[in-house]
């Protein structure tokens, strides 16, 4: 039964974790089954309902922020906002609500005014207000990521997932599928670089055709170039390097080896790939593991860039399951400890961090992305849809400021803490 508007009781107001920016209002719905047009949808994970068509705004009960299948929800630019169980009892369907995916208010207060948000036009240089240059690049899965990225301003293609990549007809993909796959997508790219993350697989994104031994379901288990040795995975590997030597002499594509643990596994993937490739583009290694972010002073050695998967990175480093809703609160992004590894590894890596690209959910959190700047990094690769928000929120951050900022969040000693010295609302999502 819809809620009666005629019987309201004062105001709600809910605090959730801030997830996709932007402001919304509508009507509540349970699920996606009946038109989500102009509402605000309420969700719970595991989220297996498709997001089209696209509602005002989205409220995910216990999500796990990290999770891949929350991961479209971000990208589709819709505001949103992930409240606890016990907050959400107070919800009825029915309800008019306004959502602010910025600060994570959903309230029925309907006085509270809605800021249009006013996109920075793309430019030819992203700087911060004194100058320093940032390089913003898109994380795409699809044709549409991609030129969404041509359209929105992005610098490069920083990360095309090629594992959702596959044909309609579901069968195992081969170099033919391929080249005219990454042709497609270099067209559409439309002269930007074209970063192809090779095949990379795990038990929460595994296709079909595809079965893992029971070693390697967990999350700890074998997954990108782990696999690579064995079949089919390694004839989906030969396949996408015959379609990308087939592409390089017209397009400036690069190669990146997922899930990289150490120096001699990325000396050996390296070497292999300048033996198959005919006209070897830059090839790069992504680390997802602390141990792999601890050596990327030494990767860059032997490789021409890098890239730090946060979403698997903070899964690792905190214990914690990026699938499971349950294992959420554990994942914190604002948790100081995260921001003193963070500190570790650029101080590492020092004169080179320009050669290394921040990829994953935390970036594109509302606050963080200021408090990254302020420890030196100034690459990311992010969702297309997103890509208006973080230019305005980086042409707004002082790099000195943001400097002197995490400096106090490196000292701080929760996350709380944390909240408050960004401005953040100091209540966690638990």
């Amino acid at each position: 039964m819809d809620y009666d508007a005629d019987m309201m009781t004062p105001a709600i107001h809910i605090t959730g974790l801030p997830y996709v920016p932007g402001t919304a209002r509508g009507r509540l719905q349970r699920g996606m089954q009946y038109n989500p047009a102009g509402k605000i949808v309420i969700l719970e994970q595991p989220l297996t309902d498709s997001f089209e068509p696209l509602p005002a705004g989205f409220v995910v009960v216990d999500g796990a922020p990290l999770s891949h299948s929350l991961i479209p929800l971000l990208g589709s630019g819709v505001p949103g906002i992930l409240i606890t169980r016990s907050q959400a009892k107070v919800l009825k369907p029915g309800m008019e609500l306004i959502l602010d995916g910025t600060t994570g208010l959903l309230t029925t207060d309907l006085s509270v005014p809605i800021s249009p948000f006013e996109p920075l036009v793309a430019g030819d240089v992203l700087a911060t207000r004194d100058g320093e240059a940032v390089s913003l690049r898109v994380s795409a899965r699809s044709q549409r990521d991609v030129r969404y990225a041509a359209e929105f301003g992005a610098e490069a293609i920083g990360l095309l997932r090629s594992e959702f990549l596959v044909p309609e007809d579901k069968r195992v993909p081969d170099a033919s599928f391929y080249r005219a796959a990454f042709r497609k997508l270099g067209e559409t790219a439309a002269g930007l670089p074209l970063t192809i993350r090779l095949f990379d697989v795990a038990a929460s994104k595994r296709p079909s055709w595809l079965r893992l031994a029971p070693t390697d379901a967990g999350v700890l288990g074998r997954q990108g170039v782990r696999l690579f040795a064995d079949e089919p995975v390694h004839d989906i590997y030969l396949a996408q390097l015959e379609a990308i030597s087939a592409l390089a002499k017209e397009f400036d594509v690069r190669v990146l080896l997922p899930y990289v643990a150490d120096l001699a596994e990325l000396q050996y993937w390296y070497d292999d790939i300048r033996r198959q490739l005919v006209y070897p583009p830059s090839v790069g290694a992504m680390a997802e593991t602390p141990a792999a972010a601890l050596q990327l002073h030494e990767w860059l050695e032997v490789v021409e860039f890098a890239a730090i998967g946060c979403n698997d990175l903070m899964q690792c480093l905190f214990g914690a399951d990026r699938d499971e809703p349950e294992l959420h609160r554990y994942l914190d992004p604002y948790a100081p400890a995260l921001y003193r590894f963070l500190k570790q590894v650029a101080d590492l890596v020092q004169d080179r961090l320009d050669a290394i690209q921040l990829c994953g959910v935390l970036p594109q959190l509302p606050g963080i992305l200021p408090l990254l700047l302020g420890l030196g990094y100034r690459v990311f690769s992010v969702e297309a849809t997103l890509l208006p928000y973080l230019r305005s929120t980086i042409t707004a951050t002082h790099a000195g400021e943001a400097c002197m900022r995490a400096k106090r969040v490196c000292r701080a000693r929760s996350s709380v803490a944390v909240r408050q010295i960004l401005g953040q609302n100091a209540q966690r999502l638990s």
